[in-house]
């Protein structure tokens, strides 16, 4: 079977289903940061691959569910990515704090809310966070639109 004849190939018209693409990408980057957040708080650890993993989730999510080729794929996923790794610094952040406290991560949450998470986040990113959100990004841009 040639190229030309699969159903999958590049035909060069985006078929893409871009809304349906949006809808899987922002699912795989909460569920990339809550995944990250479950890491953090049962590890006591804060990994950067995570965050590159978190990337990659959603880049891949985008490409299986749009299945398009156009530019505005790879910028969703670049978005997409950037907004989990945003949340999950915060739940991460939150998560830890939960640990320290001897709390619950659900009752730290209530209790502080998602502000003050962004706040401590904030205040406890280093600048190697912004190499891995740098990489998270490029995953999600990446993987996140079919190959031609």
């Amino acid at each position: 079977m040639t190229d030309s004849a699969r159903p999958d190939a590049y035909d060069g018209v985006d078929d893409g289903n871009f809304a349906l693409a949006t809808v899987a990408g922002l699912a795989a980057a909460a569920l990339g940061a809550i995944l990250w957040a479950v890491f953090v708080y049962l590890t006591h650890m804060e990994l950067g691959l995570v965050a590159i993993a978190l990337g990659a989730l959603v880049g891949i999510a985008i490409q299986r569910t749009g299945r398009g080729s156009d530019m505005k794929f790879r910028l969703l996923g670049g978005a997409c990515a950037a907004l989990g790794w945003g949340l999950g610094m915060v739940l991460s952040a939150l998560a830890l704090l939960a640990e320290e406290a001897g709390q619950s991560f659900l009752d730290v949450v209530a209790r502080v809310g998602l502000g003050t998470g962004i706040t401590l986040a904030a205040q406890t990113s280093e600048a190697i966070d912004l190499l891995f959100l740098a990489i998270a990004v490029w995953e999600g841009y990446k993987l996140s639109s079919r190959q031609h």
